[in-house]
């Protein structure tokens, strides 16, 4: 393969699987949420997308689209899910998404089952060569990133953003307040899942292909690996995250070409990750970037009460 392409490659994964540990980081992160299903949602969107391309639909509408089904279907599951203990959602969640994976691999019908199905990229046009192509799709994937990253920026540093942080912190403290902890827990799992079909729109549209065994376990691990690595609550963390993570991953692929290892390179891979979530998580548990205070009006009021007191 050309360098230059297997780079431009990466920077368009790097840019996908951020959006999707954004999605997580404010599920996990400022909620505090145990979302183990990353991967079902991610599974929506991209199969909404490619459901809805082969239709000849604008492909910002079916990114819409794809969005808007995997937030509601965010916001179905977690009206059961929520209601169980943090242990029992994480199981609850990543239940879910094996049974949705299976459910697609085994029903030809949806799309394609376990042969998948191909789909048109979103951006695309004769004489293009592929690097012309990869480059426009780098300008929608960081774009799309763009708008992801402001929009988390902005509901976390809201007072909504005060209120799920302070139910992550203390449920009962927030109920006695007059919050509705359900409810915002719902909401913000349906936003989180929105992020992440939108992510698996891009990649879907990008990949030109997909099938159920693109949607394993791993995705949800790996992405929590990102979150964990990053600095949960921390959207500049995650960012870092994403980017550590994917390098590190294409760099355990590509060693079997100037390295002799012993064991196979994938395998290592997943070895080295959890070696290195086992030294965050003993020795800076709060990330590579620790959680960024809270940048409200009524936060900053206090702060210059405290300095003149």
């Amino acid at each position: 393969m050309d360098p230059l392409i297997y780079i431009l490659d990466i920077i368009v994964f790097v840019g996908i699987s951020a959006i999707v540990a954004l999605s997580l980081n404010l599920e996990y992160g400022f909620a505090g949420l145990g979302n183990f299903g990353k991967a079902a949602f991610f599974l929506i969107g991209a199969y909404t997308y490619a459901l809805l391309a082969g239709t000849g639909l604008p492909f910002s509408l079916c990114f819409i689209i794809a969005i808007l089904v995997s937030g509601m279907a965010g916001f179905l599951i977690s009206l059961p899910a929520l209601r169980l203990g943090e242990d029992y959602l994480a199981i609850v969640t990543l239940t879910f998404g094996e049974i949705l994976r299976l459910v697609v691999r085994a029903e030809h019908w949806i799309a394609g089952g376990v042969w998948g199905i191909t789909l048109p990229r979103a951006i695309s046009w004769a004489g293009a060569s592929s690097r012309m192509i990869i480059v426009a799709n780098i300008g929608l994937v960081y774009f799309c990133l763009l708008l992801c990253f402001i929009f988390v920026q902005l509901v976390t540093n809201s007072p909504y953003g005060r209120v799920i942080r302070a139910i992550r912190e203390d449920e009962v403290a927030a109920e006695t307040l007059g919050k509705d902890r359900f409810k915002y827990k719902a909401q913000v799992f349906m936003l989180g899942s929105g992020l992440a079909g939108l992510g698996g729109a891009l990649f879907a549209q990008y990949v030109q292909f997909i099938d159920p065994y693109m949607f394993m376990p791993m995705v949800t691990f790996t992405v929590w690996i990102m979150v964990i690595l990053g600095g949960p609550a921390n959207n500049w963390g995650v960012l870092l995250g994403a980017v550590l993570v994917e390098l590190f991953g294409r760099g355990t692929r590509i060693a079997k070409d100037y390295l002799l290892l012993p064991i196979d390179p994938y395998n290592l891979q997943y070895m080295l990750l959890g070696l290195l979530i086992l030294f965050i998580l003993f020795y800076r548990p709060q990330g590579v970037l620790k959680e960024n205070q809270i940048k409200t009006t009524a936060v900053g009021v206090a702060s210059q009460w405290l300095r003149r007191s």
